[in-house]
């Protein structure tokens, strides 16, 4: 199982390690998925947030796009992982977790900790979530 701390952490790289691990049959745990960044312009990641919110189908029936940071977090690993929906692909999507947060079982553990970015623009996860 790979513990991964998601604090200062850019949601690509986060996305793309966790769906690499999972491919191989490892369990993945994300945790603090609230304060994983997006590096980038405000305004235009915030218009984008909005963009994809309002889009929603007829009579509310979908796409539906996440409002909660795990959520968030989670549906960019599934963009990652090829074939989300049937054989590898699934079994890999379902070995991944994500919390906000991190729960007791996972408190005396050291998870993996991605280097810190040093870029000027970035804008956490949480600021978009309700």
């Amino acid at each position: 199982m790979k513990l991964v701390e998601g604090k200062g952490a850019v949601l690509g790289r986060l996305a793309v390690f966790a769906a690499k691990e999972a491919l191989r049959g490892e369990e993945v745990v994300i945790l603090n998925c609230d304060q994983v960044i997006i590096t980038g312009n405000k305004k235009s990641i915030e218009e984008e947030f909005k963009i994809l919110r309002g889009r929603t189908g007829s009579a509310q029936k979908g796409p539906k796009h996440p409002a909660t940071s795990e959520k968030i977090v989670k549906r960019a690993i599934r963009g990652m992982v090829p074939n989300y929906r049937e054989g590898r692909g699934r079994i890999a999507f379902k070995k991944i977790r994500c919390f906000v947060g991190v729960p007791k079982e996972y408190e005396g553990k050291k998870p993996i900790a991605f280097e810190k970015v040093k870029k000027i623009k970035f804008v956490q996860v949480k600021e978009f979530t309700k």
